[in-house]
């Protein structure tokens, strides 16, 4: 049995790990390389780094940093944040990391995630996608979901599939720092419509909240931020929690 992974959030921004609400009132959570550390240590299944202003500033993610992070896990470190090109993610990967997830450059580009799929294997390459409901529909949002499109979530996520992204970190504006629940409508419906694994982000409060997005939502995998950092949920109580579920994870 394929088991469900519990995945920390480090969304950085001046080199600090820091968490805002709907994408907005950053508030400091911490150092990152340390934070790393103790999830590697504390049961989480993967790190994913987010350098949350890298494309806003035009710059590009802090390899020196994911260098200094990788030394301190030995789980999946997946990198994002100002990636826009073949370059870019040889430099990561060759700093430590294991993934690098792609956003606004792949709405920009699609052609970019062909590209990283040929050279580094699809297995490599997470496509994160940030929307909102706009009239009732999922309106994809770039730029740190700053920027919004006239691309609906569910025909971009499928032609991310095809271009050949291993995985879709999807993550609900609308829920993001909220802790009312993920999106779980969305996800079962990314979840059933694709054949790749979907990572539910946004909206974590409670285990329950975890078990729901498993079961209700279908996702592969839950992304969470605040109630890791500020020590709300403890990953291997949840794991625990998880299991009397009778949701499969790893111990």
């Amino acid at each position: 049995m394929i088991t469900k992974r519990i995945i920390p959030c480090l969304d950085i921004k001046n080199g600090r790990t820091v968490k805002g609400v709907n994408f907005v009132d950053l508030r400091d959570a911490g150092d990152p390389v340390e934070l790393a550390e103790i999830y590697a240590k504390a049961g989480a299944d993967e790190l994913v780094f987010l350098d949350i202003s890298a494309t806003e500033e035009r710059r590009k993610t802090l390899a020196d940093l994911v260098y200094r992070v990788a030394e301190k896990v030995n789980i999946p470190f997946t990198v994002g944040g100002g990636i826009s090109s073949v370059e870019d993610v040889d430099i990561l990967l060759q700093n430590g990391a294991d993934k690098v997830s792609i956003n606004s450059s792949a709405v920009k580009n699609p052609q970019l995630i062909n590209d990283l799929s040929a050279k580094f294997g699809s297995q490599c390459i997470v496509v994160a996608i940030d929307a909102k409901q706009i009239n009732g529909e999922w309106i994809v949002h770039l730029v740190g979901g700053k920027q919004p499109t006239e691309i609906r979530l569910f025909d971009w996520a499928r032609e991310v599939e095809r271009r050949g992204a291993g995985e879709i970190l999807f993550t609900s504006m609308d829920h993001d720092g909220t802790k009312d629940g993920f999106a779980n409508e969305a996800l079962a419906r990314l979840s059933t419509e694709l054949n790749i694994p979907i990572i539910a982000s946004g909206g974590a409060g409670t285990m329950q909240h975890f078990s729901d997005t498993f079961i209700h939502g279908k996702a592969d995998a839950a992304l969470a931020a605040s109630v890791f950092h500020f020590k709300e949920i403890d990953i291997m109580n949840l794991k625990q929690e998880l299991k009397q579920h009778g949701i499969a994870v790893r111990m």
